[in-house]
């Protein structure tokens, strides 16, 4: 069944248009991923799909049975208003019609209601099952982990207020639901109860997410806004980038043909008037539409990675730090050694003080107890959510020349103007002032700010958060090519798999436990065994948690029993290393460089051992 139908549709804003001659339907059960670049306009194509905004030509035709809506991308509640009273401020149909029925009910008891109007809503409340509002709306709030529906929904953290705004867009059941970046300031627990959701429901969709494992769970067809036009593609993500590498390469050589045309055109234009006597008076014309043709941004922009300081043999030592919120305690005693190419991830619940390990780390908040030792060459770059090094009245190429006039990449050195327009910020943007960026935009400057300076500790947070595809598909290939120490926080879990590959684990009572490998394999773990190891439950007694602790697995049984006997052989090695040192024997480089490969992959193996060591000493 169709449930919307676009025919025609425009949309300008400013001086350019958004998109042009859209003619497409939405139709029952469609699951819909929507891509772009920033700004190319995805959240105003949402706005007119919702009614929010009107097309400046074209036509939207709903069918009757549309039962629609909406999670904004950042929740807003009524001052004052409670979390049970923020379902009433829901943008969905059925809730203006729960809206309306309590107005009528209100004025009846006042004596002051039409009681037809009131007969015609409780008919249609019966129709739409619009008793069950309330009941859904709080058992989904339960599921989410929300259970005191008295706290003010202002006072809510970012994550807190998108668990809000989910349970009041779902409870409703819609069927087709409009989601405008669900994933911002979610945990992945969340996350993946959102996927679950949609999928085990008749509900469709239309998702704004830079979420690539969240489309591909999801979405059945793909829309994507370039260059004016919306393409279409059905399937999931992973059937999108190959249709969408299909037609990458088409346009390709539809330019190269192009190009072989403007040579022959252009050269005939040269010719002096009398040469072209007689000749096509239109080919002037069609040399003005071929120069004019619109070429992939893509194809134009090109790789790039930074050339990193190197770090010295210390580069960050954590002793027995601790940091606790008014009496909570946030991070429990912690001890760690940071070493060159260490690519962690943090991972836990909303809540649970990743981001203040972050702080801590870096230096911005300091502990309540334990030291801190920072080698004399470590040089972090610290990525928050804050934006709290950004000057207002600065203008963007200002900030950035302030910061690095000249950047170093590994492919040379490039101007500060350059690396802004890698990013995405063309010249237009340069003279302006960071005040009038988006929200989105100022991200992406903070982020260019941190990658210019050449840091050898990056410390990220949320990251992914407003970034389009293209620019997390740019930052994802810095950071390949990133031979400095990464720390990270992001619910984007194929971001966590492209660029981690150990992880440390935060369970809410201020614990944190370490993992040896990327999130898709802690996934695979949790999911073949019970309980899994995070959890937001500190108050448990010792039989409780001897319980609730994880089995070996035959893989990792089999690792377990191994791990020592490769430790005792490369402490051997280590001891012969060593040996060789004193003697003066041998390669000084190759031995060095073993030397350092042997020691790292004792701290590795050793970290393995004891935490399968931990596991097995409950079963």
């Amino acid at each position: 069944m169709n449930l919307i139908s676009i025919e025609n549709l425009s949309k300008q804003l400013k001086d350019a248009p958004l998109f042009e001659g859209v003619t497409l339907g939405i139709n029952l059960n469609d699951r819909i991923g929507l891509l772009g670049a920033n700004g190319c306009g995805k959240t105003t194509f949402l706005k007119l799909i919702s009614g929010l905004m009107e097309p400046d030509t074209g036509t939207i035709a709903k069918n009757q049975q549309l039962n629609l809506s909406v999670l904004e991308q950042e929740p807003v509640f009524p001052p004052g208003s409670t979390v049970a009273q923020a379902l009433y401020s829901g943008f969905s149909q059925r809730i203006n019609l729960l809206n309306a029925y309590r107005r009528c009910l209100d004025a009846s008891e006042h004596h002051q209601a039409n009681e037809s109007e009131l007969a015609a809503l409780s008919e249609q409340m019966d129709r739409l099952h619009g008793w069950e509002i309330e009941q859904t709306y709080r058992s989904v709030l339960t599921e989410l982990g929300i259970s005191d529906f008295s706290a003010p929904a202002e006072t809510l953290s970012g994550g807190m207020k998108k668990k809000v705004a989910i349970a009041r867009a779902v409870c409703t059941n819609p069927n087709l639901l409009i989601l405008d970046e669900p994933t911002n300031h979610l945990d992945i627990k969340t996350i993946e109860w959102l996927e679950s959701y949609i999928t085990s429901t008749r509900m469709g969709c239309m998702v704004v997410t830079h979420d690539r494992y969240f489309l591909d769970a999801v979405c059945s067809r793909i829309f994507e806004i370039d260059r004016a036009t919306v393409f279409t593609y059905d399937g999931n993500y992973a059937a999108y980038l190959e249709k969408k590498q299909e037609r990458t390469e088409r346009e390709a050589a539809g330019q190269q043909k192009i190009n072989s045309i403007l040579r022959t055109e252009l050269e005939w234009l040269r010719q002096g008037p009398k040469a072209r006597t007689g000749k096509d008076k239109g080919r002037k014309q069609r040399i003005r539409d071929l120069m004019d043709t619109k070429v992939s941004r893509e194809a134009e922009m090109s790789e790039f990675s930074s050339s990193h300081r190197r770090l010295g043999k210390k580069v960050l030592e954590l002793r027995h730090v601790e940091k606790s919120y008014s009496g909570m305690q946030v991070i429990s005693p912690f001890s760690y050694s940071f070493k060159q190419g260490e690519r962690i991830g943090l991972v836990g619940p909303n809540g649970s003080g990743k981001s203040t390990f972050l702080d801590v780390v870096t230096g911005t908040l300091p502990p309540d107890a334990g030291d801190i030792d920072m080698g004399v060459n470590t040089v972090f770059g610290y990525y928050d959510q804050l934006n709290r090094q950004l000057p207002e009245d600065k203008t963007v190429l200002e900030f950035i020349s302030d910061k690095q006039e000249q950047v170093t990449l590994s492919s040379g050195t490039v101007s500060a103007p350059r690396f802004l327009e890698i990013f995405g910020f063309d010249v237009s943007y340069h003279r302006i002032t960071i005040s009038r960026l988006s929200g989105g935009e100022k991200r992406r400057l903070m982020l260019i700010s941190t990658l210019l300076v050449n840091p050898n500790f990056l410390v990220l947070d949320e990251p992914t958060n407003d970034l389009d595809m293209d620019t997390l598909r740019r930052l994802e290939d810095y950071l390949a090519s990133f031979t400095g120490c990464l720390l990270v926080v992001s619910h984007d879990r194929a971001f966590l798999d492209r660029t981690t590959d150990f992880l440390f684990l935060f369970d809410g009572s201020g614990s944190v436990k370490g993992f040896a490998g990327t999130y898709s394999e802690l996934k695979n773990e949790l999911d073949t065994q019970t309980p899994r190891p995070i959890r937001s439950t500190p108050k448990q007694n010792g039989k409780q948690q001897r319980k609730k602790k994880q089995k070996l697995s035959f893989k990792e049984q089999r690792e377990f029993e191994g791990l020592m006997d490769e430790i005792e052989a490369l402490e051997q090695e280590k001891a012969e290393l060593d040996q060789s040192f004193q003697q003066h024997t041998g390669n000084l480089e190759s031995q060095t460089k073993r030397y350092q490969e042997v020691l790292d992959r004792i701290e590795e193996a050793t970290r393995r051992w004891e935490y399968l060591a931990e596991i097995d000493s409950g079963q």
